[in-house]
């Protein structure tokens, strides 16, 4: 994979630490309780860089923006970036100086999510540069592998297809329809319309008389009789209000018992 020719920024923090640190003694780690923390030897900024493959840990002046040191990394994790034992705040950091020189030096945060902001923004770098790796191995091998099968229509090819589930379903469909006249029954506890059925068939040689019917009366003449009244001999027409005593000043009539208001 070609080189990137320009530098982005992954991770900028305002506040980091440096330490000298002694000679690691065994080959367990290096632990930051052998440290001098409360008297750091420089404080200032931290700006992790990359350009292509390689991330770069630059501690800078904060006022200044000089660089202080700068730490390659080509690999993590590994020898450049090294965890403490007794601690997630700190580091071991293998700085170099551009002439082949190269020295460690203990790092620090003071918060802890720098830390892990740390960890992770290098953890991100290295993922992408590995995912890069298998893309360019991938389009290597697939150039390599010949000639691509070409699966699409010539000029002028045709292809015939055989839908045989369609008349199947339209058969199935118009069975499941309900044979009739297409009315819909009555709801439940509604009357339908009756249906007087014929008369069955006389037997040859035998007449019924006719069945006198008595008259129909409509629903109107029960309720109103509009015949005029028989007249009544010797009875009074006006009833009940010729015989109804005068109301003297004061006194409320009173209203015979059929009369409804």
């Amino acid at each position: 994979m070609a080189e990137s020719g320009y530098e982005s920024v992954i991770c900028v923090k305002p506040e980091v630490h440096v330490y000298r640190i002694p000679p690691r003694a065994t080959n367990r780690g290096y632990r930051a309780a052998d440290w001098k923390l409360d008297q750091p030897s420089w404080s200032g900024r931290m700006r992790i860089t990359a350009k292509g493959k390689i991330a770069y840990i630059k501690l800078e002046d904060k006022t200044s923006g000089e660089l202080f040191a700068q730490a390659p990394v080509e690999q993590y994790p590994g020898i450049s970036v090294e965890s403490v034992t007794d601690s997630s705040r700190y580091f071991v950091v293998r700085i170099e100086d551009g002439n082949g020189r190269h020295a460690f030096i203990g790092i620090g945060f003071v918060d802890r999510g720098d830390s892990f902001d740390f960890n992770v923004a290098l953890q991100d770098h290295f993922k992408w540069v590995r995912q890069e790796g298998e893309l360019a191995k991938q389009a290597q091998s697939g150039e390599n592998a010949g000639p691509k099968l070409d699966l699409g229509f010539k000029e002028g090819q045709t292809i015939k297809i055989n839908i045989g589930n369609i008349k199947k379903k339209e058969d199935k469909t118009s069975k499941s329809r309900p044979a009739g006249s297409g009315f819909l029954p009555p709801p439940p506890g509604g009357k339908g319309i009756g249906v007087i059925p014929p008369p069955a068939s006389q037997p040859p040689g035998i007449i019924e008389p006719p069945v006198s019917q008595p008259p129909q009366t409509s629903t109107s003449d029960v309720l109103f009789d509009l015949s005029p009244p028989a007249p009544s001999s010797g009875t009074d027409m006006w009833g009940d209000f010729a015989a109804a005593p005068s109301s003297a000043p004061g006194q409320t009539p009173q209203t015979p018992n059929w009369v409804q208001f």
